[in-house]
């Protein structure tokens, strides 16, 4: 039986961790790997994320003099980062929980480094400031990896720029509030009442002790699931903000049928985040405000119809807003960012909807709409069969010249009827039922004679003898069409069966002047009954909305 390799004794690091320890880009580091037999090869992780061992690491860099000098801080990281590895959540909190009592029992798993480098940094810095500094590390780490785990800070500023002012006295909540990323982010730093409830364990523990340590009063953060199991059942909150789980089918759907949060409506299965805003809605005192960061797809998906129709109906949804794309830290897609006020009285709901469309926005820069990024919508013109609160739809809609689209359409339709009537060729009654009745000639003798040759799938004429326009005209009558359909229904406009009439080539030149100004009369026909449809649609909808009147 083989001995299984001893694991590595001392702190582990990522490649990602080594460009950071070398000033070097990822890149570079996987260069080295290759170019480099003697590079440390990886101790552990997985093929796509190897793990090396630090001093292996450190040694290496010295050897070739790529090392720079590496701070007490980026130490700290990797030596709770080779203890911990993939829970650093844990590791945050367990340093959160030393720095708070220094002199009390030592964390079990904390190892003696991270203890040494944690009384260094709280000497010569302070324990708030050693603490803010992990969670800042911790944040730029998952954003790297592309992870939800914590909301990007691009986020964390758009929900601040769109709170807007928040009074002191102010009760704040966030029921999914992580490590307080959003919690701690809005509002003044002293002052507000702040309330947080998150599931994991960790992360509960490291926000409360880091509140603590930062010197922020008024906060308590409690533990659990928040839909299945609320711990704040009495709270009514002047503010709510959250950027809850996405895509979680399995939020608790069949347990909380009954529940009294679902006033707008039970949430399906697949729409967790619709859950989530009821559950804050419902905490939300009169007059108080929710501030919920959803996926872009909440805003048309037909399972979520009804709550979005209630929002509305009941003038609870006063704004939703198109952040830029590229604002998340996994894909590429905008985020939404939905507004909702719980009025006061009747009276006090809202009468429209601000759509706002920051999508094609720089994610770094102003998030000031411009006046043709704006558009409030009323509540009639949402409530239709998709209550679509997509803001780029309705921004592009509301921006519509409606009456000068509708000059267009109307000169643009006469214009189409002028021409249609024109093209209508004159016809009289023919000296014989059926010109097929007398002499004629099959395509395949055409194609045989070299007469006809075939392009993209329709056969055309190669001969001075033969009229292409006469030829297709024949092609599509009612003879032809019946021969040249298969037991399936399928017509086949090149059939070899069709027959053509023998004429001469004058003769037929007449016909397929008359078959040609019948084809472009169908084409024009078409284009008639488009600008028809949509010269009626603008009306109907400028009538509707008051973009256009009635003319005398």
């Amino acid at each position: 039986m083989t001995d299984s390799a001893a694991p590595p004794a001392g702190p582990m690091v990522t490649g990602a961790e080594i460009a950071r320890l070398a000033g070097v880009t990822r890149a570079a580091v996987s260069n080295w790997r290759r170019r480099y037999d003697d590079f440390p090869a990886p101790t552990s992780g997985g093929v796509n994320s190897p793990l090396f061992d630090l001093a292996e690491v450190q040694a290496w860099l010295g050897k070739q003099r790529k090392a720079q000098d590496v701070s007490e801080e980026v130490q700290l990281w990797q030596a709770l980062r080779g203890v911990y590895g993939d829970e650093m959540i844990g590791a945050l909190a367990d340093a959160a929980q030393f720095l708070t009592a220094p002199e009390a029992k030592v964390p079990p798993a904390l190892p003696a480094d991270a203890v040494r480098l944690l009384r260094a940094l709280a000497e010569s810095s302070s324990p708030g400031e050693v603490v803010s500094a992990l969670a800042e590390r911790f944040t730029d780490s998952v954003r790297r990896a592309g992870s939800d785990q914590v909301t990007p800070p691009r986020i964390v500023r758009a929900v601040r720029h769109f709170a807007g002012e928040v009074a002191v006295d102010a009760t704040l909540f966030d029921p999914a509030c992580g490590i307080g990323t959003l919690l701690l982010a809005v509002g003044p730093e002293q002052g507000p009442k702040r309330c947080g409830q998150e599931s994991d364990t960790h992360s509960a523990r490291f926000t409360q002790l880091r509140t603590d340590l930062i010197g922020r009063t008024g906060v308590d953060i409690v533990t659990g699931d928040s839909l299945r199991e609320d711990r704040w059942t009495g709270l009514k909150a002047d503010l709510i903000v959250c950027d809850p789980p996405v895509g979680d089918a399995d939020w608790g759907r069949e347990e909380l049928l009954l529940d009294p949060r679902w006033e707008l409506g039970t949430p399906s299965r697949a729409e967790g985040e619709l859950a989530w805003l009821q559950h804050a809605y419902a905490h939300t005192a009169p007059g108080g405000r929710v501030l919920m960061v959803m996926p872009a797809s909440v805003a048309y998906r037909k399972a979520g119809r009804r709550i979005r129709a209630e929002l509305v109906r009941r003038g609870i949804l006063t704004q939703v807003i198109a952040l830029p794309a590229g604002i998340a830290a996994s894909h590429a897609l905008p985020v939404h960012l939905w507004h909702l006020r719980r009025p006061e009285s009747l009276g006090d709901a809202a009468i429209h909807v601000r759509m706002v469309d920051l999508a094609a926005n720089d994610p770094d820069g102003s998030l000031h709409p411009r006046p043709d990024q704006v558009a409030d919508v009323s509540l009639i013109e949402l409530l239709d069969d998709l209550v679509d609160l997509t803001p780029g739809r309705r921004v592009e809609e509301s921006h519509r010249d409606y009456a000068a689209e509708y000059r267009f359409l109307r000169r643009e339709l006469a214009e189409q009827l002028r021409l249609l009537d024109e093209l209508l060729p004159t016809l009289v009654a023919g000296e014989q039922p059926s010109v097929l009745d007398g002499s004629s000639v099959s395509v395949t003798d055409l194609s045989r004679a070299g007469l006809i040759e075939y392009g993209d799938h329709q056969p055309v004429s190669v001969s001075d003898q033969l009229d292409t326009d006469f030829l297709h005209g024949f092609l599509r009558s009612a003879a032809n069409t019946r021969r040249s359909t298969s037991a399936s229904g399928t017509f086949r406009v090149d059939g070899k069966g069709a027959r053509i009439p023998q004429m001469d080539i004058a003769e037929q030149r007449r016909y397929g002047a008359a078959f040609r100004a019948l084809k472009e009369f169908e084409e024009r026909a078409t284009r008639v009954a488009e600008l028809s449809r949509e010269a009626a649609t603008l009306a109907l909808d400028g009538l509707g909305n008051g973009a256009l009147a009635p003319g005398d």
